[in-house]
């Protein structure tokens, strides 16, 4: 069992007893993360999908002061590396990677990367044996089937606000091919341009059969148990 807490947008946090994960930790200027400061997030892994300020965010700040491992693609890696971050694991798209919770895959992402000659990522997560897939900002692709085959996932977080990532249509579409047991919508309503009805996306999803869905608030705790 692993607990997953939204702090907005496509702010979360992965937890175990033995260590944890924040995905894209924009936290200043994301009224989802509500009082907490990046001084109040102490993890072991801090993982950036891409270099965009509301996903990059406090991953700079936040690495400091946990002393937490940067997991991120070359490009970002570097970057960060510039701003004063020691702790770094970069990878790319199609490698995996052993750590002391399992092992991460870097997933690919259709959108840019905030970085000159970078790519943009997702993440699969074998923690503690439990499947979490992370899409990051990204449109709809094919090869989310394949994913599908290779890895069982127990909760997929997909954003669905549309304009700058998959929709709710094109979501659903994803959830057909990545087949998760649990689906956590997120990149939706923190801007105008993503506004969108994640309960009308829950019961599409539901209501044909595709996997249960979490609307979780900012804040919410959600346990996540390892598939049988």
């Amino acid at each position: 069992m692993v607990k997953l807490v939204y702090l907005g947008h496509s702010c979360f946090i992965l937890s175990h007893q033995q260590d944890s994960i924040i995905f894209d930790p924009y936290i200043n200027g994301n009224a989802g993360a509500g009082k907490i400061a990046p001084a109040d997030v102490n993890v072991d892994y801090v993982l950036v999908s891409h270099a965009h300020a509301d996903h990059l965010g406090d991953a700079v700040e936040i690495c400091q002061h946990s002393n937490a491992v940067l997991v991120s693609t070359f490009e970002v890696g570097n970057l960060c590396r510039s701003q004063g971050v020691s702790r770094i694991h970069t990878g790319h798209v199609g490698g995996r990677v052993n750590f002391p919770f399992g092992y991460l895959r870097f997933t690919p992402a259709l959108h840019g990367s905030g970085v000159p000659g970078g790519l943009a990522c997702g993440f699969y997560l074998n923690y503690h044996q439990v499947g979490i897939y992370f899409a990051g900002d990204t449109g709809l692709f094919s090869d989310m089937k394949l994913l599908g085959q290779l890895e069982d996932i127990d909760c997929a977080l997909l954003p669905i606000g549309d304009n700058y990532t998959m929709g709710p249509a094109d979501a659903e579409m994803a959830v057909q091919m990545l087949r998760p047991r649990v689906v956590v919508p997120m990149h939706y309503n923190t801007f105008e341009q993503i506004a969108q009805d994640p309960v009308l996306f829950k019961e599409n999803v539901e209501t044909n059969g595709l996997a249960r869905v979490e609307v979780m608030a900012p804040g919410q705790e959600l346990e996540i148990a390892r598939s049988s």
